[in-house]
C-alpha cells in the first residue's frame, strides 16, 4: 500500500511561505511526479500557481495536518511537525476559541490576549489541583501543579522559567503561578506567608517596572523567586534574587516611554499631607521623569497604585518610618536630575548656584551637608602614588556623574528593598523543598542594541543551552523507558556562542581588560574584538562600521554599538560623593551606601548553597571594583547551578502583535518570538524522532476499522496491532513497538488517517446506495397510495356535491314562501302602530293641558301660605326676643347672688359632702382618723404644756446661771458660745444645700417621669397607626383573596429561597465553627507536643477539648424555642401568616422583657424614695414645708395617673390588635380547608395569647409599683405635715391648731378628688370601650343581616330542590363552624387543665420531697432498712420506659453506649438503639428532678460523640452510624417534650413517657447543630470517597462499547508526576460508582438514618458528581466530541435509574444532574443554523452563556466527517439577548452544599417495649 501511496498528489495540502502572512495554505491540483521542476498549486481564493521545485534552493513544501489535527492542544500530537503547521495550530487555538496556552512538549506556550479572561479564579485552581498534565486543558496552573506535584513525589527541588519578550506577559504568568502555590500550598499557621509572597508582586512592579514603546508594565529586571515549603509542603517562607536592574533608565528613557513607576505613582500623591516637604510637583516638572514626553498610561491611575505599593509595604512589616524614608530616597533622585549645573568661561570647570532649590531639597531628603554637595558635584579628587589632586570636572563631565550619581541610590535603594523583602519572607523553620520561579527578560533585539541588551541576549544563550539539553534528555529518557533502538538526535548547540561570549579572551574578558586601562575608549575595545574574534564563526564585522559588532545568537543575528559599553560596565560613582552620603544624618541613608562582603552565608532552610545574585565590592578603592559585565556572569552562572540542580519546566510568552490589540495576531511578530524562545527547536528535535506516540488500546480502538476480519482471531491486542502495522507500512523505520506505546516518525499518522477516512467512505456510499434505494422505494409506495386516495375523495365529492344541489333547490322554495309572508305582515303591522300612535299623542295633549290648569291653582295656594307663615313668625320672634332680654337680666342679677353665696360655702366642708356624695365614706373615715389625730394632738398638747412648765422652770434656772457664768466666766465662754452658734449657722446652711440637691433631683426625676409619659403617647399613637394598617391589610387580603393565588405561590417560593439562604449561612457558620474548633485542637496538640516531648501524658478526663460545650445553662425556659422547631412549625403554619404572626409574637416578648426592666427600674425608684423619705424628715424637722414642694407632689401624683391612663389606652389598643388577630384567623380559617393549618394556626394564637396574658400581668406590676411610689410621696407628705404640726408648738406659735387641721385636711380632700377623678375617667373610658364594642358588635350584626339577606334573595331565585340543598349546605357549614370554635375552646381548656396538672404535680412532688426528707430524717437512726423496702416495691412496678443509672457510672455510660460501641455490635438490634438508651436515662433524671445529671449526662454524650467522630474522621459507616443517633436522640427530645406541636402523632403511652419537669430546648439547639456538623463531615468523607472516581467514571469509561473514538493525545497521560509503576492513573466504570452509591445508601438505611435526611445527602452527592464532570467538560477539548455527549447521556440516565430503583427520585437530586445532561446534549444536537442556536438558547437553561460558548469552543470531531463549529455561529450564540441572570465564574462551585434540614420524624416505638441486649454490658441500669 505504501508503494502507491504519494504525499504530494492531487488534492493534498500544503504550505507556501508567504512574504506578509509567513506562510500560506494551497492545494496541488495535479499530480508531482519526483523531478518535476514545477508543482502546480491552487490558492484558497482559487487563484493558480506554479510553484517551482529545486533539489537544492528550493524543496518541496511542507505538508498540511488533517483538519481533524487542526487546534490540537499539543503541537507534539500533529502527524506533520514543522514551522507552518506550529503557527496555524497556535493561530486558529488563539483565534477561534480564544485559548491562550498550548502544549508544546514540555513547553507551555503562552499567548498574551491584551483581555481580561475569566480563567484565574479559585474554581479553576480547585479543578487543575490534583490532576496531571495533559489531562485538562493547557494552563499555567497545570504546569504549577505539574511542579508541586513532582516536587512532593520525587523530594525534588522544582524551577519554572517563565521567558519571553517584553510585552509578552512574563510578569503575569509568573503571578499567577506563585497565586497557585500560596493557594494550593497555604501556611499551615496563621502567619499568612503566601499573602505576603504575593504582596510583594505590586512593590517590586513599582520599582522595577516601566512604560516601554512594547509594553505598559515592563520588567526591567530578571528575578527568581524561591517558594520555601515544609516536610507537609506548606509554604514557610520564600527568597528572592534580581539579576541586571536597567539603571540606564532612571536617567534616560526613549520617545512615548517612561521611567519607573515609583516616581509617578510618588509624584501622582504629593499632594497628600505626609508628602508636603519631599517637594513634589508634576511628574513633567522633573527631568528625570520627562524624557519620554508622555508621563501618563492609558487605563492607570498612579495614585491609586501608589495606595497599593504602601498597602503592600505595611504587609510586609516595613514601618511607616522606613517607608518614608524610601519615599525620601526616591523623591531626592528626581531633585538631582533638576539641578542646574553651569559651565564656567573656560569650558573646564563649573559650579552649582548654592541657591538651587532642587540642591537644597536634594540635601536636605538625604540629610548630608549641602557645600560639600555643592563641591563634589563639580569636582573630583586624584590619588596618585605620591599625591592627592581636586580636579575640576566641566559641565559634561558633572552632568555625567551626576547621572551616575542617581542611578547609584536608586540601585542601592533597589538592593535594600530587595532585602528587606527577603528579610520579611525568611522563616526560621527548616525548609524541606523550595519551587523557584525565574521570571527573566526574552531575547531582544533592537534598532540599537547596547550594553543592556547584550547581557540580556547573553543569558538567553544560558538558558537555551540548558532548555536544549533538557528536552534532548527527556526525549532519551522516553525511549530507554519504551526499549526502542535510538540514535544520537542532532540539536543545534550554542555552546561555541556561549564561548564567544564568556571564554578566557571572549568578549566579557576584553571589555574587562579595556576597563582597567586608564585611557580606554570604546573604540580601542571593538578594535581588539575584531582582531581577537574574527575567527569565530558566531562573531562577524559590520561593513559599514568600526563602533559595532554583530553576534550571531541562536535566534538571530544582533549588531551592538560599542558605544557607552566601557562606561556602563565600570558603573563609575566617584568616591567623594559616596563618602557625603555616607555621613548622613538619616541611618536608612548611611545604610545603604555601606560596603558588604562579597559572599553572604546562605540562609538555613535552603538545601542549594546559593551566594548572594549580586555580590558588592569589599573596599571602596575603584580599581577593586568588579564590573558589572564580571557581576552579572557570577550571579547568572549561580542562577544555572540552581537551575540544574532542580526539575525545571517551562513557560513560553509570545506577544501576537505590537498594537496590543485583543485577541490579534500577527503571523511574523509570532514566527520571530517561537524561534527565538526555543520552541521550533523542542519541535525539530521531537521530529528528528518518533513524534507521534499511540498507546496500543488507544491505537486498536482508533483504527480498528482497517482490520479484516480473520485478523481478530487472537485476543491479544498487541499482535493485532504488530499485524496491522506491518500490513499497512512497508518501511519497518516508519515506526516502533515500544513496551506500552508504538512511535511513528513524522506523517505516519496522517497516512493512517486518510486510510480510514477512505475505508469510512467506502462504507458511506454503500450504507447511502442502501439508504436511498429504500427511500426510493418507500416513495413509490406512498405515491402509489396517494393516488387511490385521492381517486375515493373525488367521486365522493362530486356525489356530494350533486346532492347539495338538490337540498339547495328545495330550500331555495322555502324560503320564498316564507319571505313574501314575512313582507306583506311588516305593512299591516306598520299600518296599524301608525294608527295607535296617532291617538296616543291626541289624548295626551288634551291630559296635559288640563293639568296645566291645576297645577297654576296649586302654586298659588303655595304661595299664600307661605306669606301668611312668615308674618307669623316675624311677630313671634320679635316677641320671643324681648321676653329673652327680660330673662337674661334677672337670671344675671340672681346668678350673681348665688355666685357670691357658691364663694362662702365653698370654704366650708359641707358644701365639699354635697358635691362629692360618693365620698361620704372615704370622709367619714378621714374625719374619724382628723378626730384621733386631734384627740393625740390634744394628749400631745398637754404633755407639752407640762414639759412647757417644766422648761420654764428649767429656763429661769439656766438664767440664773447664765448671769453667773456671765459674772464668773468672761468673756472665754461668750466667744465658744459664739463659736458653737457659728457651727450651727453652717450646718443649717448645709441642710439648706441639702435640701436645695434633693429638690433637683426630685425635678430631675418628674422629668424623666414627663419624658415616659411622651414615650406612652407616642407609643399609643404607633399602636393606633399599627391597628390602621392592619385594617387596611384585612382589607387588602379580603380583596386580593382570589386574584393573586398565583403570586401566593411565588411568595411562598420566594420565602422558601430565603429560608433556605438563612439555613444555608447558619449550616456555612457552624462548618466555620467546627473548623474553628479543629484548628484550636491541634494547636493545642502542638503546645503539647512542644512542652512535652520526652513522655506522653493524658489529659484529665473533665478537661476536653470540648469543654466549651459544656457552657450550656442546665435548665431553662426557651423564649423562642430552637430552630428545627420553628423551621417545623413554620412548614405547618404556611409561610405567609407564620410570617406575620411569628414576627409579632417576637415583638410581644421583647415588649415583655421590656416591662420586666421597667419593673426593676421602678423597684429601684422604689427603695431610692423611701430612703429619700426618712432623708426628708431628718431634714426638715426643723423647718415648714414649703408650698412648692406641696405642688410638686401634686404633680408628681397627677402625672403617675396620667401614665395609669395612658397604660389602659395602650391596653385597649392591644385588645383591638387581638380582635383584628382573630378576624383573620377566622379568615384564614374560612379560605383553607386543611385542619393541620388551622390546628397549627391556633396553636400559634394560643401562645400570641399566653404572651399578651403575660404583657398584662408585667403591666399590671408595673401599676403596682406606681401607685407604691404615690403612696410613698404621701406618706412623706404626711410625716412632713406632722412635723410641721410639731415645731411651731415648740417654737410657741400662736397660729391656731384647728387651722393646719384644717389646711392638712383640705390637701388630704384635695388629693383623693384628684384620685376619684381618675378613677370616673377610667370608669368612663372602660363605659366607652364597652359603648365601642356594642357598636362594633351591632355593625357585625347589621353585616350578618346584610348577608342573610342577599342570601335569602338569592335562594328565593332558586328552584325548591335547589333552595333544600342550599339551605343544607349553609347548616352544615354554619355546624362545621361551631365545630371548630368548640374543639378550639376545648383545647384550649386541655391545655389549661396540662398546665395546672403539671404545676400540681410540681407543687405536690416537692411536698412529697419535703415530706419524704422530713421522715428520712426522723427515722434515719431508728429504722434504717426502709429505705430498701421502699425500692423493693418500685421494682416490683410496671416497666415506665426508663433507665436508673448512679451518678459514678455516668463515664462508664457513655464509654460503654458511645465511645467504645462500634455498629456492627446493635447491628441486629434496634435502629438508633444508644440514642433510646440514652433519653430513658434523661427520662428518670427529669423524673428525679435532678437538672445536674442532665446536664452532666447530655453534656457528656455531647462531647463524647464529637470525640469519636474527630478519631474516625474517614469512616463513612461511623460518621452515619453518629448521625442517626444524633437525630433520634433530638427526635426524642422533641417527641417527648410535652410540647403540643410534637405530640400531634404520639399514642396515649407516649404523652405519658413526656418530661415533667424541665424544658431541654436549648440542649435541642446544641443537638440540632450537632447533627448539621455530623452531617457536613459526611459530606466530606462520601465526596473524598468517589471524587477521584467521578471523571473516570462519567467522561473517560465506555459504557456503550465500540462508541468511543479515540485521537492523537501528545503530552496527554505523559505526566512525569504520575505513578507510572502502578500501570498508569486508576480507572474507574461507572458501575463501580454506582456501586459506590448504593454502599453509601446501604450504610444509611441500615443504621435507620431518616429518609430525608438520606435524600439530601444523595442529592449533595449528585451535585457533586455533576459539579465536577462539568468543570471537566469544561477544561478538556479531548472529552467535548458527540461520542462524550452519547455517552455521557447514557451515564446520567443510568444515574437517574439508581435513584428510581431507591426510591430517591423525589429527592431533588435528579434535578442537580440537569446542567450536565444539558451539556451532553448540547454536544449532540445541530451547530449550524440560527434555528439551532434558538434551540440551543432554550434548551440549556441551566447552562450559563459563557459556559454554552466553552462547550462549543472546545467541540472536536473525532472523524472528518463530522463538522467543527463555525465561528459565526458562536458569536450568534454570544450575541442573542439572554433574559436569564449568568453567573460571572466560568466553572461551577463543587463546595457549595445544600442547606441541610432536620424534619420532625417521630417514632412509633413506644419506650416500654424497648428490650437492651446482654452484650452491651449495661447490667448497672436499673428500669424503672
Amino acid at each position: 500500500m505504501t508503494s502507491e501511496y504519494y504525499p504530494y498528489s492531487k488534492f493534498t495540502r500544503v504550505w507556501i511561505s508567504d512574504p506578509e502572512d509567513v506562510w500560506k495554505a494551497a492545494e496541488i491540483v495535479k499530480d508531482y511526479k519526483e523531478g518535476e521542476p514545477v508543482l502546480h498549486l491552487k490558492l484558497e481564493d482559487e487563484t493558480p500557481l506554479e510553484y517551482p521545485v529545486g533539489p537544492k534552493s528550493n524543496p518541496l513544501p511542507f505538508l498540511r495536518n488533517p483538519d481533524i489535527l487542526v487546534g490540537e492542544n499539543d503541537l507534539t500530537a500533529l502527524s506533520y511537525l514543522h514551522e507552518p503547521a506550529v503557527l496555524h495550530n497556535l493561530k486558529v487555538r488563539f483565534l477561534e476559541p480564544n485559548h491562550i496556552y498550548t502544549y508544546c512538549g514540555i513547553v507551555l506556550v503562552a499567548i498574551n490576549p491584551y483581555d481580561q479572561l475569566d480563567i484565574y479564579g479559585e474554581e479553576v485552581i480547585r479543578a487543575y489541583s490534583g490532576q496531571n498534565m495533559g489531562d485538562m486543558d493547557p494552563h499555567i496552573f497545570a504546569v504549577a501543579e505539574e511542579a508541586y506535584k513532582q516536587m512532593a513525589r520525587d523530594e525534588r527541588n522544582q524551577s519554572i522559567i517563565v521567558s519571553g519578550e517584553s510585552g509578552a506577559g512574563k510578569t503575569v504568568s509568573a503571578k499567577y503561578a506563585m497565586r497557585f502555590f500560596a493557594t494550593v500550598g497555604g501556611s499551615a499557621n496563621d502567619t499568612n506567608v503566601e499573602e505576603k509572597v504575593l504582596a510583594s508582586s505590586p512593590i517590586m512592579e513599582a520599582i522595577g517596572n516601566a512604560k516601554t514603546t512594547r509594553n505598559d508594565n515592563s520588567s526591567r529586571f530578571g528575578k527568581y523567586i524561591q517558594i520555601g515549603f515544609s516536610r507537609h509542603y506548606n509554604i514557610i517562607g520564600a527568597n528572592m534574587r534580581t539579576y541586571l536592574l536597567e539603571k540606564s533608565r532612571v536617567v534616560f528613557q526613549a520617545e512615548e516611554e517612561r521611567n519607573y513607576h515609583i516616581f509617578y505613582q510618588l509624584c501622582a500623591s504629593a499632594s497628600l499631607p505626609e508628602f508636603k516637604d519631599l517637594g513634589l510637583t508634576s511628574a513633567e516638572d522633573f527631568t528625570f521623569t520627562s524624557l519620554g514626553q508622555n508621563i501618563f498610561i492609558e487605563g492607570v491611575d498612579d495614585a491609586e497604585d501608589f495606595e497599593k505599593t504602601r498597602e503592600a509595604f505595611t504587609l510586609l512589616g516595613i514601618k511607616d518610618v522606613s517607608q518614608s524614608s524610601i519615599f525620601k530616597v526616591v523623591a531626592s533622585i528626581l531633585h538631582l536630575g533638576n539641578i542646574e549645573i553651569c559651565s564656567e568661561r573656560d569650558g573646564e570647570s563649573c559650579r552649582v548656584s548654592r541657591d538651587d532649590v532642587h540642591l537644597q531639597h536634594f540635601c536636605r531628603l538625604l540629610g548630608v551637608e549641602l557645600p560639600q554637595m555643592e563641591h563634589w558635584l563639580c569636582h573630583r579628587k586624584l590619588v596618585t602614588a605620591s599625591e592627592t589632586y581636586v580636579k575640576n570636572m566641566s559641565s559634561q563631565q558633572a552632568a555625567n556623574a551626576r547621572d551616575a550619581l542617581a542611578k547609584h541610590i536608586y540601585a542601592r535603594m533597589f538592593d535594600w528593598i530587595v532585602e528587606h523583602i527577603n528579610n520579611m519572607l525568611h522563616t526560621s523553620s527548616k525548609q524541606h523543598s523550595f519551587i523557584g520561579v525565574l521570571d527573566i527578560y526574552g531575547f531582544e533585539t533592537f534598532e540599537v542594541n547596547s550594553f543592556e541588551q547584550f547581557c540580556i541576549n547573553y543569558a538567553n544563550e544560558k538558558l537555551q543551552q540548558q532548555f536544549n539539553s533538557h528536552v534532548f534528555k527527556l526525549e532519551q529518557a522516553e525511549y530507554i523507558k519504551e526499549q526502542i533502538p535510538w540514535t544520537l538526535i542532532d540539536f543545534y548547540d550554542n555552546q561555541p556562542c556561549i564561548d564567544l561570549i564568556e571564554a578566557r579572551l571572549g568578549i566579557l574578558d576584553l571589555l574587562d581588560e579595556e576597563c582597567k586601562v586608564p585611557k580606554g575608549t570604546d573604540q580601542n575595545w571593538a578594535q581588539k574584538l575584531y582582531k581577537q574574534n574574527s575567527s569565530s564563526a558566531h562573531f562577524q564585522k559590520p561593513r559599514m562600521s568600526n563602533t559595532s559588532f554583530i553576534i550571531i545568537h541562536f535566534a538571530d543575528k544582533v549588531e551592538y554599538q560599542c558605544e557607552g559599553f566601557l562606561e556602563k560596565n565600570r558603573d563609575t560613582v566617584y568616591e567623594e560623593q559616596i563618602n557625603i552620603l555616607k555621613a548622613s544624618q538619616f541611618q536608612l541613608v548611611a545604610d545603604l551606601f555601606h560596603e558588604k562582603s562579597d559572599t553572604a552565608p546562605p540562609p538555613k532552610s535552603s538545601r542549594v548553597n546559593v551566594r548572594s545574585a549580586k555580590p558588592t565590592p569589599k573596599t571602596p578603592n575603584k580599581e577593586h571594583r568588579k564590573t558589572v559585565g564580571h557581576q552579572f556572569r557570577s550571579s547568572l552562572q549561580l542562577l544555572m547551578e540552581t537551575l540544574n540542580a532542580t526539575t525545571p519546566h517551562y513557560v513560553r510568552c509570545i506577544k501576537p502583535n505590537d498594537n496590543k490589540e485583543a485577541f490579534s495576531f500577527d503571523s511574523r511578530r509570532a514566527v520571530q518570538q517561537l524561534r527565538a524562545c526555543g520552541v521550533l527547536e523542542t519541535i525539530r528535535i521531537s521530529a528528528a524522532g518518533y513524534p507521534s506516540r499511540w498507546t496500543y488500546p488507544d491505537f486498536f480502538n482508533r483504527y480498528r476499522v482497517l482490520l479484516k476480519k480473520s485478523d481478530m482471531t487472537t485476543a491479544d491486542k498487541k499482535l493485532v496491532c504488530r499485524n496491522l502495522l506491518e500490513t499497512l507500512i512497508k518501511e519497518a523505520d516508519m515506526f516502533q513497538f515500544g513496551k506500552t506505546k508504538i512511535f511513528f516518525r513524522a506523517g505516519q499518522v496522517a497516512y493512517l488517517e486518510k486510510l480510514r477516512a477512505d475505508r469510512f467512505r467506502s462504507a458511506c456510499i454503500q450504507i447511502q446506495k442502501t439508504v436511498r434505494g429504500w427511500l426510493a422505494r418507500v416513495r413509490y409506495r406512498k405515491i402509489r397510495k396517494s393516488a387511490v386516495t385521492l381517486q375515493r375523495y373525488g367521486r365522493g365529492f362530486l356525489a356530494r356535491r350533486l346532492a347539495e344541489f338538490l337540498r339547495q333547490s328545495r330550500a331555495a322554495l322555502v324560503c320564498q314562501k316564507q319571505y313574501r309572508m314575512v313582507r306583506d305582515r311588516r305593512v299591516y303591522l306598520r299600518v296599524r302602530r301608525a294608527v295607535v300612535t296617532i291617538q296616543a299623542f291626541t289624548r295626551g295633549m288634551f291630559t296635559r293641558r288640563i293639568y296645566r290648569e291645576f297645577l297654576l291653582h296649586h302654586k298659588a295656594m303655595i304661595i299664600q301660605r307661605s306669606v301668611r307663615g312668615w308674618l307669623q313668625r316675624r311677630k313671634f320672634r320679635r316677641a320671643r326676643d324681648a321676653a329673652i332680654t327680660i330673662q337674661c337680666g334677672f337670671r344675671r342679677v340672681r346668678a350673681k347672688r348665688q355666685l357670691k353665696q357658691l364663694k362662702i360655702e365653698a370654704r366650708s366642708a359641707e358644701h365639699l359632702k354635697k358635691l362629692n356624695s360618693g365620698m361620704e365614706n372615704k370622709i367619714v373615715q378621714l374625719q374619724r382618723k382628723m378626730d384621733d389625730q386631734s384627740q393625740e394632738f390634744r394628749a400631745q398638747r398637754d404633755q407639752l404644756v407640762v414639759v412647757n412648765t417644766s422648761l420654764g422652770t428649767e429656763v429661769k434656772l439656766l438664767h440664773k446661771q447664765l448671769e453667773q457664768v456671765r459674772q464668773q466666766g468672761g468673756a472665754n465662754q461668750i466667744a465658744s458660745l459664739q463659736e458653737e452658734l457659728a457651727k450651727l449657722q453652717e450646718d443649717l446652711q448645709g441642710a439648706a444645700a441639702d435640701r436645695k440637691r434633693l429638690e433637683e433631683e426630685h425635678g430631675a426625676e418628674k422629668t424623666g417621669l414627663q419624658l415616659r409619659v411622651e414615650e406612652l403617647e407616642r407609643e399609643n399613637s404607633l399602636l393606633k397607626s399599627e391597628k390602621e394598617e392592619m385594617n387596611q391589610k384585612i382589607l387588602q387580603l379580603a380583596n386580593t383573596t382570589q386574584v393573586d393565588g398565583g403570586d401566593a405561590s411565588q411568595r411562598e417560593a420566594s420565602l422558601q429561597t430565603e429560608l433556605d439562604g438563612e439555613r444555608q449561612r447558619y449550616q456555612n457558620l457552624l462548618k466555620e465553627f467546627s473548623r474553628l474548633e479543629q484548628r484550636y485542637e491541634n494547636l493545642k496538640e502542638e503546645m503539647s507536643l512542644s512542652k512535652f516531648q520526652q513522655g506522653h501524658r493524658r489529659n484529665p478526663s473533665n478537661q476536653s477539648s470540648l469543654e466549651s460545650d459544656s457552657n450550656y445553662t442546665s435548665i431553662s425556659m426557651s423564649e423562642v424555642g430552637d430552630t428545627e422547631d420553628a423551621i417545623q412549625q413554620l412548614e405547618d403554619l404556611g409561610m405567609e401568616k407564620a410570617a406575620m404572626d411569628i414576627s409579632l409574637f417576637m415583638k410581644l416578648q421583647k415588649r415583655v422583657r421590656e416591662l420586666e426592666t421597667e419593673r426593676k427600674r421602678l423597684q429601684a425608684n422604689v427603695d431610692k424614695m423611701e430612703e429619700l423619705a426618712k432623708r426628708t424628715d431628718t431634714l426638715q424637722s426643723s423647718e415648714p414645708r414649703s408650698p412648692t414642694s406641696e405642688q410638686e407632689n401634686a404633680d408628681l401624683a397627677y402625672n403617675n395617673l396620667k401614665r395609669q391612663e395612658l397604660e389602659s389606652e395602650n391596653k385597649k389598643l392591644k385588645n383591638d390588635l387581638n380582635d383584628l388577630r382573630r378576624s383573620i384567623a377566622e379568615r384564614a380559617s374560612r379560605s383553607d380547608s386543611s385542619n393541620e393549618l388551622q390546628d397549627s394556626y391556633n396553636l400559634l394564637m394560643s401562645q400570641l395569647k399566653s404572651a399578651n396574658e403575660e404583657l398584662d400581668a408585667r403591666k399590671e406590676e408595673v401599676l403596682i409599683l406606681r401607685t407604691q411610689i404615690v403612696s410613698a410621696a404621701q406618706l412623706r407628705e404626711n410625716n412632713q405635715r406632722i412635723e410641721e404640726n410639731k415645731v411651731p408648738e415648740l417654737n410657741n406659735s400662736n397660729e391656731p391648731l384647728d387651722k393646719d387641721e384644717a389646711l392638712k385636711a383640705y390637701h388630704g380632700l384635695c388629693e383623693s378628688k384628684k384620685l376619684l377623678e381618675a378613677q370616673l375617667q377610667t370608669q368612663l373610658r372602660q363605659h366607652k370601650d364597652e359603648l365601642d364594642a356594642l357598636h362594633t358588635q351591632i355593625e357585625l350584626q347589621r353585616d350578618d343581616i346584610e348577608k342573610k339577606t342577599e342570601l335569602l334573595n338569592f335562594t328565593a331565585g332558586l328552584s325548591p330542590e335547589a333552595q333544600v340543598e342550599f339551605s343544607i349546605g349553609q347548616e352544615i357549614t354554619r355546624l362545621t363552624n361551631d365545630n371548630l370554635d368548640l374543639k378550639e375552646m376545648v383545647e384550649k381548656l386541655e391545655k389549661n387543665e396540662r398546665k395546672l396538672k403539671k404545676q400540681l404535680r410540681i407543687y405536690m412532688k416537692k411536698v412529697q420531697e419535703f415530706e419524704a426528707s422530713q421522715a428520712a430524717v426522723e427515722s434515719s437512726r431508728s429504722r434504717p432498712e426502709l429505705t430498701r423496702q421502699v425500692t423493693v416495691q418500685r421494682k416490683e412496678k410496671d416497666f415506665e420506659g426508663m433507665l436508673e443509672y448512679h451518678k459514678e457510672d455516668e463515664a462508664l455510660l457513655i464509654k460503654t453506649l458511645v465511645t467504645d460501641i462500634r455498629p456492627s455490635t446493635v447491628s441486629a438490634t434496634v435502629p438508633c438503639l444508644p440514642a433510646y438508651i440514652l433519653f430513658m436515662c434523661i427520662r428518670h433524671a427529669d423524673y428525679i428532678n435532678d437538672d445536674s445529671k442532665v446536664e452532666a449526662l447530655l453534656t457528656a454524650t455531647i462531647n463524647a460523640v464529637k470525640k469519636v467522630l474527630k478519631k474516625n474522621n474517614e469512616d463513612f459507616e461511623m460518621t452515619s452510624f453518629w448521625l442517626a443517633n444524633t437525630s433520634r436522640l433530638l427526635h426524642c427530645l422533641k417527641q417527648y417534650s410535652g410540647d403540643e406541636a410534637f405530640m400531634t402523632q404520639n399514642t396515649s403511652k407516649q404523652n405519658e413517657h413526656c418530661l415533667k419537669n424541665f424544658d431541654l430546648a436549648e440542649y435541642r439547639q446544641v443537638l440540632s447543630d450537632l447533627s448539621i456538623q455530623i452531617y457536613q463531615q459526611l459530606i466530606k468523607v462520601a465526596e473524598a470517597t468517589i471524587q477521584p472516581m467521578i471523571v473516570s467514571a462519567m467522561l473517560e469509561s465506555e459504557s456503550i462499547p465500540s462508541l468511543a473514538g479515540v485521537k492523537p493525545m501528545g503530552y496527554r497521560h505523559r505526566s512525569s508526576s504520575m505513578d507510572t509503576d502502578a500501570g498508569g492513573p486508576a480507572s474507574y466504570t461507572l458501575q463501580a460508582l454506582i456501586r459506590q452509591l448504593g454502599q453509601f445508601h446501604a450504610v444509611m438505611q441500615e443504621h435507620g438514618l431518616d429518609p430525608e435526611i438520606t435524600g439530601q445527602v444523595v442529592r449533595q452527592l449528585f451535585h457533586c458528581i455533576n459539579a465536577v464532570t462539568l468543570n471537566n467538560l469544561l477544561l478538556r477539548k479531548d472529552v467535548c466530541s458527540w461520542s462524550t455527549g452519547m455517552q455521557l447521556r447514557y451515564n446520567t440516565s443510568q444515574m437517574e435509574e439508581w435513584l428510581r430503583a431507591n426510591n430517591l427520585y423525589q429527592s431533588k437530586a435528579a434535578a442537580t444532574l440537569e446542567p450536565v445532561i444539558q451539556a451532553a446534549q448540547l454536544l449532540q444536537v445541530k451547530k449550524k443554523t440560527t434555528q439551532d442556536a434558538e434551540a440551543i438558547c432554550s434548551l440549556c437553561t441551566a447552562l450559563s452563556t459563557q459556559q454554552i460558548v466553552k462547550i462549543l469552543n472546545l467541540y472536536t470531531p473525532l472523524n472528518e466527517f463530522e463538522e467543527r463549529v463555525t465561528v459565526s455561529f458562536i458569536r450568534n450564540i454570544q450575541n442573542r439577548p439572554q433574559q436569564r441572570s449568568d453567573p460571572q465564574q466560568l466553572l461551577m462551585d463543587t463546595k457549595h452544599t445544600f442547606p441541610v434540614l432536620f424534619p420532625y420524624t417521630p417514632s412509633a416505638l413506644s419506650l416500654e417495649t424497648l428490650h437492651i441486649p446482654p452484650s452491651l454490658c449495661l447490667d448497672f441500669l436499673n428500669r424503672v
